[in-house]
């Protein structure tokens, strides 16, 4: 099967060995994506800020790999503090509103301290 790599250009990628996302078949794996923004490697304090960020970091790695946000069947939600989610709901709505995925949210800690919000998602490629 053949395997189509995306990079977001994140310096993350390259030094851990990973990619934004993995195209296989029909399938898009996107990888467990932050609020960082990719171009200037900085990131928002605020979670709904962060969120946004990781939402658009998403798309622009869907649309790299020939797919979109309604193309999404699963996401995965990580969070270090469970209180902090409800906040993120109306940009949730507002990117996979229409499309309901299966969903998963899950609470832990992540890499960096500064990191609010993780996201991972599958997709199906038309």
């Amino acid at each position: 099967m053949k395997r189509t790599l995306i990079s977001s250009g994140s310096d993350f990628e390259k030094r851990i060995g990973y990619s934004r996302a993995l195209v296989a078949g029909n399938w898009v794996f996107v990888s467990g994506t932050t609020g960082f923004d990719y171009k200037t490697m900085t990131i928002e304090d605020d979670v709904v800020l962060q969120t946004e960020q990781c939402m658009m970091n998403i798309d622009e790695a869907l649309k790299a790999a020939g797919s979109k946000m309604e193309d999404v069947v699963r996401v995965t939600y990580i969070l270090p503090k469970v209180s902090d989610f409800e906040k993120c709901w109306p940009v949730l709505q507002k990117f996979l509103g229409k499309v309901r995925p299966a969903a998963t949210m899950i609470s832990a800690n992540l890499a960096d301290p500064r990191m609010k919000i993780e996201i991972q998602m599958t997709a199906l490629k038309d």
